[in-house]
């Protein structure tokens, strides 16, 4: 027993630390980026026989294809680019991710209802009301390395964190502990920058590289930090009952911050346009 813990941990801490330095590398080298994400997209035919289910695959393309527009939309700005990469730094971009991210929470939240994780869908609902609007709170940094920046709230970070972590530990137990690594990433990775609007950047680059390590060598996690011996049907219930209790607190805040004209504006930016 004392062993399998040892494995966890050194598994666990291996893992995270090879995210926080592949999210540098994708924001330093964001040319090598977007190529390595283009070229990602010739591993689909190994996902097959280990990807299965339509919430699986859509939310593969759901990531994948994003994280590769992503990578145009820094080139265009970052470099200031003409001709057809013009097009890449229009406003659309800001609402194109802004609609992605809804899309992923709604694909999990659906997930969550047809499982019967009841209590965890009302947070899922919460958080996709509650993320910042784009023209306002998003932007394509102008500066290294061409990021794009999400001026998140702390609140609404914590709670996308353990709302997530509580859908996987329902959904797919057994990835449980490697999916808390990716999360835990996103998490710290701004921390250690001192940018908290590093929060989706860093969310972004270490979920698609989860997911298609995933898709390709399921095996790799599975041998060494299967969850599935710590599931428990309490613990999902609740942990639901939590988050649904953060979940109405924090939107309490918002509807209070909106009403008072006071949602970020004192802490952060107001960006009109990229």
């Amino acid at each position: 027993m004392e062993s399998s813990i040892i494995v966890y941990v050194l598994s666990m801490a291996g893992y995270f630390l090879l995210l926080i330095g592949l999210i540098e590398l994708m924001r330093r080298k964001y040319i090598f980026s977007h190529y390595l994400w283009l070229a990602s997209l010739l591993t689909i035919p190994f996902w097959i026989g280990s990807v299965s289910g339509w919430f699986r695959w859509v939310k593969m393309l759901s990531v994948l294809i994003p994280v590769i527009i992503l990578g145009f939309t820094r080139i265009a700005n970052y470099e200031k680019r003409e001709s057809y990469w013009q097009v890449f730094r229009g406003s659309w971009v800001l609402y194109f991710f802004y609609g992605v991210i809804s899309l992923n929470i709604l694909e999990a939240t659906l997930k969550d209802l047809a499982l019967g994780h009841y209590l965890n869908v009302l947070p899922g609902i919460i958080l996709i009301l509650t993320i910042p609007w784009p023209t306002k709170y998003w932007e394509v940094s102008k500066e290294k390395y061409g990021d794009i920046l999400a001026y998140t709230t702390v609140g609404w970070s914590l709670l996308y964190t353990t709302w997530n972590a509580c859908f996987v530990y329902g959904e797919s137990p057994a990835y449980f502990f490697s999916s808390c690594c990716i999360l835990l990433a996103a998490v710290v990775y701004p921390i250690i920058k001192g940018k908290p609007e590093l929060y989706m950047t860093a969310r972004i680059y270490s979920l698609i590289a989860h997911l298609i390590i995933r898709a390709i060598r399921p095996e790799l996690f599975l041998n060494v930090m299967d969850a599935s011996a710590i599931y428990n049907e309490k613990v999902l219930w609740g942990w639901g009952a939590l988050n649904l209790v953060l979940g109405v607190a924090y939107l309490t805040w918002y509807a209070w911050q909106i009403k008072a004209g006071t949602y970020k504006t004192e802490i952060l930016p107001l960006h009109e346009s990229i």
